[in-house]
């Protein structure tokens, strides 16, 4: 019995989910060329696994004959019969012709064969078993690192492959720990094999782990529009919900915030806004960066910007660390994101104000007969303080305008604001 070849087909079936049929043919395919060089001058040379025993055997067809004339090839019809008794001449009959050291020999020529032959059976195997489970969740074991920080995860009859770009960097691992992954695809590999790939920072892990806490996302009832991710350090994500009864936001924190506090808590405590969806790109963003209020918003369709204002203590929110918030809330409302502190904003407003003060168009000295958006009685109160012409409002200060009966500073800012658009 060749008890190396039994265990190798007991290894294969038991680990790698390989039928010891698939294998035994494999091999006797592969050993046939070798079997060919082996016995010299034969045709039509077979090879023969015993599944059972592991025993190899050569088989040689060869012709019945009365008198051999080309013995690789022919036997006598007495030779013959001692293998089958009923045999006739003119028959063909298969005749061992295993050649003493064709083990070793077939052993060293097959070997790349083999491995060729047994790494497609095990591809398919791959495919069969991975490929109806893309974008599902998977556990396994971390068991090596292969070209730097490239993990290697014991799936059970797989070992999966987790690239470093897939796996956030903040996040560490030593041979042995337990891994939660997304099963992001099944690739071909440049040697006839296949790879399962890993991610743990894909956006459709978190996706995938919203849906295994919340039963509203399972169901459909809520919906995740889009998400998008700085991997280990903040992801956000829109939700809407299909029943107006159900609160989008509600449903995925959960009571007391333990269906997302259980997602942070995978993700390494990663930081997660949700956010209610908003057909209006402004409004979207304004969910966003809520409770920070946008003072002043402008849509370029154009150039594809989003300019807003925010007070100054917001600034330093609103851009993130190293602009990694306005980057985020740009790729999520798909508008690149502007943002100004209101004093340098001010500033802005201030000079371009001055400068059309300063400018030599006689319009601006003519008397206003009204300001759109400013009602009659406001008008009246600026005319009497002196305020009856563009170029004397512009020269003003919303601080001085501020100091009129019924007029605020948001209402000064408004008023200048207006004349400067109407004479810009």
């Amino acid at each position: 019995m060749n008890k190396d070849l039994i265990a190798i087909f007991e290894y294969l079936e038991r680990e790698k989910g390989i039928q010891r049929e698939v294998v035994i043919s494999a091999i006797e395919e592969s050993l046939c060329a070798a079997a060919r060089k082996s016995v010299s001058g034969a045709s039509n040379v077979t090879v023969s696994i015993n599944s059972k025993s592991g025993n190899i055997d050569v088989l040689c067809e060869k012709e019945i004959v009365d008198h051999v004339e080309v013995p690789a090839q022919e036997i006598s019809l007495e030779e013959a019969r001692k293998i089958d008794a009923d045999c006739q001449i003119g028959q063909f009959i298969d005749i061992i012709v295993t050649p003493r050291d064709f083990g070793r020999i077939a052993a060293q020529k097959a070997r790349q064969i083999i491995s060729r032959k047994l790494k497609s059976a095990e591809r398919d195997v791959i495919y069969e078993e991975y490929r109806h489970r893309i974008n599902d969740i998977v556990s396994g074991t971390v068991k090596r690192f292969i070209r730097g920080s490239n993990l290697v995860v014991d799936l059970g009859k797989v070992e999966a492959i987790m690239p470093m770009r897939e796996y956030p960097k903040i996040e560490k691992y030593n041979i042995g720990d337990k891994v939660i992954a997304l099963l992001k695809e099944v690739v071909d590999t440049e040697s006839g094999g296949a790879e399962v790939i890993l991610s743990r920072s894909s956006p459709e892990f978190i996706r995938h782990l919203l849906v295994q806490e919340v039963p509203e996302i399972n169901d459909g009832t809520v919906i995740v529009e889009r998400i998008v991710r700085e991997p280990g350090y903040r992801t956000k994500l829109v939700v809407k919900s299909t029943n107006p009864k159900v609160d989008p936001v509600g449903a995925c924190v959960g009571m007391r915030g333990m269906r997302i506090k259980n997602v942070v808590r995978e993700i390494h405590n990663e930081k997660i806004d949700i956010i209610p969806a908003a057909e209006d790109p402004v409004e979207l963003l304004q969910n966003a960066l809520s409770p920070i209020e946008i003072r002043k918003v402008s849509l370029s369709e154009d150039d594809n910007i989003i300019s807003i204002v925010v007070e100054d203590d917001d600034y330093a929110t609103v851009i993130g660390k190293k602009g990694m918030n306005a980057r985020l809330n740009g790729d999520l409302v798909g508008y690149e994101i502007e943002v100004k502190k209101m004093t340098d904003y001010k500033k802005t407003l201030a000079i371009q104000r001055t400068e059309l003060a300063d400018s030599e168009d006689p319009a601006l000295d003519e008397p206003l007969k009204q300001i759109e958006g400013i009602n009659s009685l406001i008008f009246e109160h600026l005319v009497a303080e002196g305020y009856n012409t563009a170029r004397n409002l512009l020269m003003a200060t919303p601080e001085e305008l501020a100091k009129i009966p019924g007029i605020s500073i948001e209402m000064a800012d408004r008023i200048l604001d207006q004349i400067r658009k109407q004479r810009m």
